[in-house]
Formats: structure tokens, C-alpha cells, sequence
């Protein structure tokens, strides 16, 4: 069960969502620990070379605008969730 935290940042996110789903994608968030948010790609985002840039430059400028205490966000496969 996702943390409330979670769940604000999962609504964060879905300001990029249209962009990951006008390529087939998406984004969940799988938890939230100390300062560090953990989130698995889905669809055609998943092994993607460009997903590095979409963390990056998308999901992970999104969280810490909206989130400042969000120090880092990881991006897991399905063995690490």
C-alpha cells in the first residue's frame, strides 16, 4: 500500500504523464524512503535509451519543484520493487 506522500507525488506526476503516454509509456511511483523516491517505467519506456533523459530532465525536475525535500529519484526494474 502506497504512503500518502506517495500518492502526492504519483499526482505530481501526472503532469508528464501525457508525454510518456503519447509514446506508449508510464510512470508509477513504487515507494517513497527518506529522501529518496523510487519509480519503475512501464510500456514502451521500459529499456528506452531516451528514459534516462525523461528521470532526469522530467519526472525528477517535477518531484523536487514540487517536493524540495526530495534529495534523489530512482528508477527500478521489476526484481528491485
Amino acid at each position: 500500500m502506497k504512503s500518502n506522500r506517495a500518492h502526492k507525488i504519483e499526482k505530481a506526476l501526472d503532469e508528464i504523464r501525457p508525454y510518456l503516454h503519447s509514446h506508449g509509456g508510464d510512470i508509477t511511483v513504487v515507494r517513497v524512503q527518506d529522501a529518496n523516491v523510487y519509480v519503475k517505467f512501464k510500456g514502451a519506456c521500459v529499456g528506452c535509451p531516451i528514459s534516462l533523459y525523461t528521470l532526469t530532465l522530467g519526472v525528477e525536475k517535477k518531484i523536487k519543484e514540487s517536493f524540495p525535500e526530495i534529495q534523489n529519484v530512482i528508477a527500478v526494474d521489476d526484481q528491485e520493487d
